[in-house]
């Protein structure tokens, strides 16, 4: 079998990635419906891949992997790494848990990042968003909620930290929080824990941009509300670098858990983290780190040290949704929850076959047994959503 096309079109804002073979297999990936701008990226990779034997997914990887970088530049890599675990599973005739080991698990569990739609950044406001979270009938045993760096508490507050909050762009807020930013922070996720009792656990995502004093003062101040943990205090989304002493200082010095890692781009990255137990648990998103068998890699190793798993992955789609199931349902058992990923547009649910109609239930997705990723489009549906530039998609 032979790789004889690689297509990309945005459908949505989400990048698909299709793989075409010369025995009519296909395979798909998708990326984060927040990039659609990586288009050009994947099709750079084309003429590295054509040729190749789809099946032999490492080797074909090998012409490509160091190409990529730290998100958003390691994207398009993993989602040609899904397209070819999609077609090796079907050429196989077995779902893609299979390739990759086999499962441990007949069903994974997934954490909620957000899910309400009350604004507010007042301890009230985030008490009532997780309320309205537990009120799902989804039954999530995990939820992730903004706070600090990672909401909008530097507008909301006045004097929140000493500087001044920038909106533009992509621009990293950072800077020591004042007195009264640190114990705003504090407030809101002590607010939010006391709502979700011991029912459902709380994760907060922090930032990047958080000094290290204020990530070791907040973590203390947690500490005996048993916050699930504290993501990219320091650094994370699209801050391209690691930074695993500044981690550890913070480790180190609390009980609170210290989650990072979904910016980061191959396993080799991870290796200062591990190695130096700066964190308890790493968040790599199977479509930024290099693709499904990288994290399994990567979940190993960070086993052999001790330190969890809680895979990112909000908006990768309903095809990253299937990847991060048979990824996770490999994964050894330090594995938490997966973040799960779902669509802003609900058309998405029409034009994708192969997911059950309760995707989670009691806060489990249950694993997926058809050839592949399990999931494919319906395509007389799809191709009302294409692009005029990408009209020959799915020819």
């Amino acid at each position: 079998m032979k790789i004889t096309e690689l297509k990309c079109a945005v459908i949505g804002n989400s990048p698909v990635v299709r793989v075409l073979t010369d025995q009519g297999l296909y395979g798909h990936g998708q990326i984060e419906e927040s990039k659609p701008y990586v288009k050009p990226q994947v099709l750079f990779y084309r003429d590295l891949i054509l040729g190749q034997d789809p099946t032999d997914v490492e080797r074909v990887m090998l012409n490509i992997r160091r190409m990529g970088a730290f998100k958003p530049w390691g994207s398009a890599v993993s989602a040609i790494e899904m397209a070819l675990w999609d077609i090796a599973g079907k050429a196989a005739g077995v779902p893609v848990y299979k390739l990759l080991g086999g499962k441990i698990r007949n069903k994974v569990r997934a954490y909620l990042t957000g899910g309400s739609s009350i604004p507010g950044s007042q301890p009230e406001d985030c008490a009532a968003r997780v309320k309205e979270v537990m009120a799902l009938d989804e039954g999530y045993t995990i939820t992730k909620q903004g706070e600090a760096f990672h909401s909008g508490m530097p507008h909301a507050v006045d004097k929140y930290f000493f500087d001044e909050p920038q909106s533009s762009g992509r621009f990293l807020n950072r800077g020591l929080l004042t007195v009264r930013g640190l114990q705003h922070t504090s407030d809101c996720a002590i607010a939010m824990k006391e709502a979700l009792g011991d029912e459902v656990g709380l994760a907060l995502d922090c930032g990047p941009g958080m000094m290290v004093p204020d990530a070791i003062r907040l973590a203390r101040a947690l500490e005996s509300h048993h916050i699930m943990w504290l993501e990219d205090m320091i650094t994370g989304d699209y801050t391209p670098y690691v930074l695993a002493d500044l981690y550890r200082q913070v480790t180190e010095s609390t009980s609170t858990p210290i989650h990072t890692g979904e910016q980061i781009y191959l396993r080799q990255n991870f290796k200062d983290l591990f190695e130096k137990q700066a964190i308890n648990i790493a968040g790599p998103d199977p479509a930024d780190v290099g693709g499904i068998a990288e994290m399994k890699w990567i979940a190993e190793y960070a086993d052999l040290h001790g330190i969890l798993m809680a895979p990112h992955g909000v908006i990768d789609g309903l095809f990253g949704l299937a990847a991060h199931v048979h990824m996770c349902a490999v994964m050894p058992q330090n594995l938490i929850a997966f973040e799960c990923p779902r669509s802003s547009a609900e058309w998405w649910y029409d034009i994708v076959s192969g997911l059950p109609d309760k995707i989670v239930v009691d806060g489990f997705v249950d694993v997926l047994e058809a050839p592949g990723l399990g999931v494919d489009f319906i395509e007389e549906e799809a191709r009302r959503y294409l692009n005029e530039e990408d009209a020959g998609f799915f020819d």
